[in-house]
């Protein structure tokens, strides 16, 4: 990576970064503020917005983990985030650091990547695609996905460089931070001496399974407490076609259209639902085979619960799609792609605005 490949990146990192404020300020103008499940509780999160609505909804529960360990039905948040949480400090922070060096770290990561199969216009235009995401802000916040991305996509990169040991290390790391991260064992169907290496990104998860066992009594603990976290959500498996079913038949047809921060979250799910799957067919055989089979285990995971609920933050970390994404956009006219841009950028503004208000997004 030659210097400017390396300034593209920082600058459009911080450019993205120093925009989010903008959303923030403007949300008090558009939204009238939720009283729960703001970052801090309401006195912090009143006293200082542009901080505290970085843990609004789930980085309350991180912030909570790291200070004073799983309180009731916060298992379904792994251990490792929250641990390096506690590490720097258990706050605010702390978190804040992580999730923002994470992020960093993971769009370098991404585009070495991208630079081994792709040109560099196709590997710039995959990170400013993943920038414009309409869900793109909770990199910034105390969430998982900046720490979780980075495992994957320098285990990817490590793998690729044939580095087996260190693609399993950060495949086992990634595995205790998102249930997904198991997902890298396939990557060593693809060697010859997968044996030796294999084992290593389970033990995140069995690691955590573990110790829910002798904690809780209960090994699918994270699991089973998963759906408290949304009504939608079933505490047992659901597959694909019954979720479009509930979506289409009983979800939308009895939306209160006139309350919109409902019809905006449920539209936005079902669009990315249904654009995510319309990727995988078509990428099939366009993307490197071990890219696509992380594409349709990334995808289908999170609907196994019966909801598309949280579905547009899930799929950040699904880095083969914004690959894809930036090959099939780079053949557009000039003019189509800024329009691209233009909307993209519209939907994360909303979608950010009624977030830091208090308003479930992902």
């Amino acid at each position: 990576m030659n210097r400017d490949e390396k300034l593209f990146i920082l600058k459009s990192f911080l450019v993205w970064r120093i925009l989010l404020f903008i959303p923030i300020f403007l949300a008090p103008f558009f939204f009238k503020l939720q009283n729960n499940f703001l970052g801090g509780g309401m006195g912090k999160y009143l006293s200082n917005p542009y901080l505290w609505s970085w843990a609004n909804f789930d980085g309350e529960h991180y912030l909570s983990i790291a200070k004073m360990g799983y309180g009731g039905g916060e298992q379904a948040f792994f251990p490792l985030y929250p641990l390096l949480v506690k590490i720097l400090g258990e706050g605010i922070w702390g978190g804040l650091t992580i999730s923002n060096l994470s992020f960093l770290l993971a769009l370098f990561g991404m585009y070495k990547l991208a630079k081994l199969d792709y040109s560099e216009k196709i590997s710039k235009l995959a990170i400013i695609l993943l920038l414009l995401f309409p869900t793109s802000f909770y990199f910034a916040g105390v969430y998982t996905e900046s720490l979780f991305l980075t495992l994957v996509v320098w285990s990817f990169y490590f793998f690729r460089k044939e580095k087996y040991l260190l693609s399993g290390i950060l495949g086992m790391f990634s595995s205790a931070t998102r249930i997904i991260g198991i997902v890298l064992v396939y990557l060593y169907v693809f060697i010859k001496k997968r044996i030796n290496f294999i084992l290593l990104v389970p033990l995140g998860l069995l690691s955590y399974m573990y110790y829910s066992y002798i904690t809780w009594g209960d090994y699918l603990k994270f699991f089973n407490s998963a759906s408290g976290f949304g009504e939608q959500r079933s505490d047992h498996l659901i597959m694909l076609p019954q979720v479009f079913y509930r979506y289409f038949v009983k979800i939308i047809p009895n939306l209160t259209w006139s309350y919109f921060p409902v019809v905006f979250t449920t539209i936005l799910e079902i669009t990315i639902a249904v654009l995510f799957l319309a990727l995988i067919f078509i990428s099939f055989k366009k993307l490197d085979i071990k890219y696509w089979i992380f594409l349709v285990l990334a995808y289908l995971i999170p609907t196994l619960s019966g909801s598309f609920s949280s579905l547009p933050r899930y799929v950040l970390v699904i880095f083969p799609a914004f690959f894809f994404l930036a090959q099939e956009v780079s053949k557009l006219p000039k003019l189509l792609k800024l329009g691209i841009y233009v909307i993209l950028s519209i939907i994360l503004l909303v979608a950010q605005m009624l977030f830091v208000n208090g308003y479930f997004l992902s």
